[in-house]
């Protein structure tokens, strides 16, 4: 029999193993010649969990990349308890999960964000997703990241066309009337299956290497100009707003006594505004 315990175990092995393999590949695209810092981090109350950040900047191909991976419960303040499924009653939770954000150095290639949770309140869930900002229009790159997800929902028989439009939905900016990127993917709330939502969550992390790798080695090469990273700059402005003023995972993070600078982690090194 599988029990929570259990399941509470293999999500928390998985992603602390997710972690050390995305910073593997990641490294090599640095060619080991610039490495990961970690940080380790606890609540308040040791007993209630932590975290472990990977962090690489000033490299060739990224600016700043962090690779977060966090195990942490307790209970949610009153006024944020109804925002979260099983949470209503009493607030109690217990969330492991992994959260990476890389943006790079060349305005050529996008930034691209991915992410994956284990959730147990009175109910128990995973959800993530991955998606793409780019600051230059590119068809085929769009498609390339789109038929590579899809690909993953089909063999996990997922319903990439419902993950599709949540994402396209969530990663909107109504302030800006504008969407952040060229979408991805996203879910939440999976509650059926623990067994076949763990595999399509594992398949999904290996996925991101592999999706990540093929659109950086695509463009690493391209030649870049101070008006592209301007470019670059004022849209890292639009990602700043989203992950202040909307994401679900900062509110998360804030509202359940994590590590300030792990949750802000997904902000650039530098960004602009007009």
């Amino acid at each position: 029999m599988i029990t929570p315990d259990f399941r509470k175990r293999m999500a928390d092995s998985w992603f602390s193993y997710l972690q050390i393999q995305i910073c593997k590949e990641f490294s090599q695209l640095e060619k080991n010649k610039v490495k990961f810092t970690k940080r380790d981090w606890n609540k308040k109350r040791k007993k209630e969990g932590g975290g472990t950040s990977y962090l690489l900047s000033g490299g060739k191909i990224f600016d700043k990349v962090g690779v977060n991976k966090s195990t942490v419960s307790g209970i949610f303040p009153k006024q944020f308890r109804s925002k979260i499924l099983g949470a209503e009653k009493n607030g109690k939770y217990w969330a492991s999960g992994i959260s990476v954000v890389a943006h790079m150095k060349n305005p050529k290639i996008p930034a691209i964000h991915f992410n994956t949770r284990f959730i147990v309140t009175s109910k128990e869930w995973f959800g993530g997703g991955i998606d793409v900002t780019p600051c230059f229009k590119d068809t085929k790159e769009k498609k390339i990241l789109h038929n590579d997800l899809k690909k993953v929902c089909v063999q996990n028989k997922k319903n990439y066309k419902k993950y599709k439009k949540l994402c396209d939905r969530y990663f909107y900016l109504p302030h800006r009337k504008e969407a952040r990127g060229i979408g991805g993917i996203f879910f939440d709330y999976e509650t059926n299956d623990w067994i076949k939502n763990f595999k399509f969550v594992r398949e999904l992390g290996i996925s991101f290497i592999e999706i990540s790798k093929k659109i950086i080695k695509r463009k690493e090469k391209l030649k870049w100009s101070s008006k592209d990273k301007e470019k670059q700059l004022l849209k890292r402005g639009r990602y700043v707003e989203f992950n202040l003023l909307y994401d679900r995972g900062t509110k998360f993070g804030l509202n359940s006594g994590g590590n300030i600078d792990s949750i802000l982690m997904s902000l650039p090194p530098e960004a602009k505004w007009k």
